[in-house]
């Protein structure tokens, strides 16, 4: 549960604010300052879920999207994107924390998961591909011994778009 944010004058914070205990956000997305030129706005009109951040930015007079998700042990934002058919153009880049083990993005990780399969649709939905890291390490360290570190983090890019560039 996200009781409160970490505060720096050089960054500006996206987070929802609910009014009930059951529906308090768990995601929040940070953007530097010295990007405030492109109008960030937080889309709760498009999604309006507690994990689920989509913010807007205007570039060339052309309104871009980027999505920050934090998908729980039972895949909740998951299925919320999956069930509701959002349709957005322009998504460029959506991240997150996704609690899913796979070895499509986890070498030390021998399995495949249905869930993965539904992650990737979504994301070809938007017109995103998951992103490969150049040196491959663990996102998420455990604190509990015998625990494996995993790959939980990820990150899909529209990788045609000129604005990553």
């Amino acid at each position: 549960m996200l009781m409160g944010t970490t505060y720096h004058p050089n960054w500006l914070s996206f987070s929802r604010i609910s009014s009930e205990e059951s529906d308090y956000p768990r995601v929040i997305t940070y953007i530097n300052i010295h990007l405030s030129s492109f109008r960030f706005l937080l889309r709760k009109d498009i999604i309006n879920y507690r994990d689920i951040i989509l913010i807007s930015f205007i570039n060339n007079h052309v309104c871009y999207y980027i999505m920050n998700i934090y998908s729980d042990s039972s895949h909740s934002a998951l299925k919320y994107l999956k069930d509701t058919e959002v349709n957005i153009d322009n998504v460029l880049l959506m991240m997150g924390n996704f609690n899913i083990r796979d070895s499509l993005w986890d070498p030390s990780f021998p399995f495949h998961s249905s869930i993965s399969d539904d992650l990737i649709i979504i994301a070809n939905s938007f017109n995103l591909s998951l992103s490969t890291l150049t040196n491959p390490c663990p996102t998420r360290y455990s604190d509990t011994a015998g625990e494996a570190n995993s790959v939980i983090d990820l990150m899909f890019l529209c990788y045609r778009s000129t604005e990553l560039y």
